[in-house]
């Protein structure tokens, strides 16, 4: 009889040798068998400069190669999503990819955050036939979408969104009937939605947001029956919203935000028992909300209907939704009376905003179950109980013991309008606004010593400007000043040995690193031409803005950056640019960097004009003015009188002063910062 520890000892044998097996053959199919493949390979890593880390020489790409995948010896999958290219390649980023027709069986391409400016190629659509998923999100990517995209039958999944792509929307793409997600969104595409796209039935996302496109949305889109997210967001859409959108009874987001809807609601989008999310602000939709729009169960949490013509009482039912995180109906024409609830009346993390409407009445407890109110411009009335305080805005309404409410008579006629009296903010009822001419007068007193007070401000300002204007020149007789970054003319022997801690300069820098931050020093990064060196705009490798000063030995005297670096070591002060480090292994060329001044210098930053589509700093008020002349003010004082010996301020990068808190930027030199200081001063009338 055979013994059956021999037999399992066998059988494991077996099991080890056919394991074995599997993962040589696994192995062999992995690697790369095709030639014309592997030159492929290697041409597309040349044409985009793509760095040796993540595709080395002398391996196999298939087993080495970050972002390859590999089937039966060919390349199926290619991926360099957010690769770096090398400093030779990111001097002429292009679309350059020929070499991706040589694969035959690729399945997908993911170029995502990796720059290609340049159009898509025509051939794309006739030779990759075999793609399924194309993935060029965020690559720059400029030109028309080829017609010839219709041709890639087999692709489920098309990215393209966050690019510079133009022209109109090809109706060819109605012919990628496998297609799962289609997402054009953030570009300057323009003309309609084409009608093809309703051919497009296993679609279960479709976002062409921000981009101009015009006309109306197709009712056909209601037979995508897959669909689960539908954005059409920010663009300039018309007419109405179909009443087939209704049968999408598995859509969760639906996005119609910011364009030109009109009409109202249809009742049929009341089907939508899966939707989550419905954005219908900023349009022009009028008219009430049908009651049934809002059934129950119901998975709503996010419902945006701000910035529309909206009128009526607000369906009752919106109140008591389970699942709500934010309602915000604000800016419409919606009335009535806030409900007596104490179902679902705990505070949750749900946000509501129904500002700039015309609700009326006392404030109830359905503010319970909100974390964060904002109830402003309405015609609310009667005490604020506890519960709404804490994160409420309540200001232009008719509330008691609230500033910035609406007046008397604003208040009583909005409540005689509706055949009620108002409580006159708490006191007996008077149907007599109280006279508001004194007021007024008030307002002109308080409104003329502001102005006084201000203009003895300013003259105050001008002769401490005299003072010190003249303290200035007494000082620059009686002392011999050191100009940082220069030598001082009278010296006429040989300067000593300076001193230096340079433990206390910050980072020691390579020369291989400032020249990778500014782009070889490029003149596209060169802020300008300063005394004692040229100043360069450079990103050091963790995404750090700075300023690189060149100094050039050969123009210059040699030892002339001892006095900066020298400065720095000894001295430290908030108004005073940081020294971040420093480089000094080349013989003739020193650098100096610096912490980088975003907002430019103190000139551009006083006649820096309003812009609505500007959101950098504006144009300065004289309180703003005023910190400014007190920051030069403390600047120049602690180098002047602080400083032993005293210093007189030239460099660019020497000094900074502080705008509300926020914003910093340069002094130029000492005779500009005094006439910008005068010019702070009289700024302010």
């Amino acid at each position: 009889m055979v013994d059956q520890r021999s037999i399992g000892v066998a059988l494991l044998y077996l099991l080890l040798f056919m394991l074995l097996e599997s993962t040589l053959e696994q192995q062999v199919q992995q690697r790369l068998s095709s030639r014309i493949e592997f030159t492929a390979l290697f041409e597309l890593r040349s044409s985009l400069g793509l760095r040796s880390r993540d595709w080395p020489r002398k391996v196999d790409p298939c087993t080495s190669w970050n972002g390859i995948r590999c089937e039966n010896g060919s390349v199926t999958s290619i991926n360099i999503s957010g690769f770096r290219r090398t400093r030779v390649g990111k001097r002429n980023p292009q679309f350059a990819v020929d070499s991706l027709a040589n694969f035959t069986r690729l399945v997908s391409f993911n170029a995502s955050e990796f720059l290609l400016p340049g159009p898509i190629p025509d051939w794309f659509g006739q030779r990759l036939l075999t793609l399924q998923v194309l993935d060029l999100r965020s690559c720059n990517v400029s030109g028309v979408i080829p017609l010839s995209i219709g041709n890639l039958t087999n692709l489920t999944t098309l990215y393209l969104s966050d690019n510079r792509l133009t022209g109109q929307i090809p109706s060819t793409l109605g012919r990628l009937l496998s297609l799962l997600v289609l997402d054009l969104s953030k570009n300057s595409l323009t003309g309609s939605i084409p009608s093809s796209l309703v051919s497009l039935r296993n679609l279960t996302s479709l976002d062409i947001s921000l981009n101009n496109l015009t006309g109306s949305i197709p009712p056909g889109v209601g037979s995508l029956l897959k669909l689960q997210i539908l954005n059409l967001s920010s663009n300039r859409l018309t007419s109405s919203i179909p009443a087939q959108l209704g049968d999408l009874d598995s859509l969760v987001d639906l996005d119609l935000s910011s364009n030109g809807l009109s009409g109202s609601v249809p009742r049929d989008l009341r089907e939508l028992r899966n939707l989550q999310t419905m954005d219908f602000g900023n349009n022009g939709l009028q008219g009430s909300l049908p009651v049934a729009l809002f059934p129950s169960p119901s998975q709503l949490r996010i419902i945006v209907l701000r910035n529309n013509s909206f009128s009526g009482d607000l369906p009752e039912v919106l109140w008591s939704l389970p699942e709500l995180n934010l309602l915000d109906i604000s800016h419409n024409n919606f009335t009535g009376m806030l409900p007596n609830s104490t179902v679902n009346d705990n505070a949750t993390a749900a946000v509501l905003n129904i500002s700039q409407n015309k609700f009326y009445g006392g404030l109830t407890t359905v503010l319970r179950r909100f974390i964060s109110t904002d109830l402003s411009g309405n015609y609310f009335e009667g005490r604020v109980p506890d519960y709404a305080h804490d994160n409420a805005f309540l200001s232009t309404n008719c509330l008691q013991s609230v500033s910035s409410q609406r007046t008397l008579t604003d208040c009583v006629s909005f409540y005689a309008e509706r055949g009620l009296s108002f409580d006159n903010f708490g006191p007996p009822n008077s149907t007599e606004p109280p006279a508001t001419e004194s007021r007024r007068s008030n307002r002109r007193i308080i409104i003329l010593a502001a102005v006084l007070g201000g203009a003895g401000l300013v003259v105050l300002l001008m002769l401490l400007l005299l003072v010190v204007l003249c303290f200035c020149k007494r000082s620059t007789r009686n002392h011999r000043g050191i100009d940082v970054g220069a030598v001082p003319a009278r010296e006429t022997s040989p300067s000593p040995v300076v001193e230096i801690n340079f433990s206390s300069l910050g980072e020691l820098f390579t020369y291989q690193q400032l020249l990778e931050a500014t782009g070889d020093l490029n003149d596209a990064n060169l802020i300008k031409h300063g005394h004692s060196g040229d100043l360069f705009k450079g990103i050091l490798e963790g995404g750090v803005p700075v300023v690189v000063k060149r100094i050039d030995l050969q123009s210059i005297k040699k030892d002339a950056y001892l006095s900066e670096l020298e400065f720095f070591s000894k001295v430290s002060h908030p108004r005073v640019v940081p020294l971040l480090g420093h480089c000094l292994e080349r013989e003739h060329e020193k650098f100096l960097v610096y912490k980088y001044m975003p907002n430019g210098d103190l000139s551009s930053s006083l006649y820096r004009k309003k812009s609505s589509e500007d959101d950098s700093l504006q144009s300065l008020d004289w309180i703003t003015r005023l910190k400014i002349a007190t920051g030069a003010a403390e600047s120049l004082s602690f180098l002047h009188h602080e400083c032993t010996p005293p210093l007189v301020h030239r460099d660019v990068q020497a000094s900074s002063i502080l705008l509300d808190d926020k914003f910093e930027v340069r002094l130029g030199s000492l005779s500009e910062v005094v006439l910008q200081f005068f010019l702070c001063c009289m700024q302010v009338i």
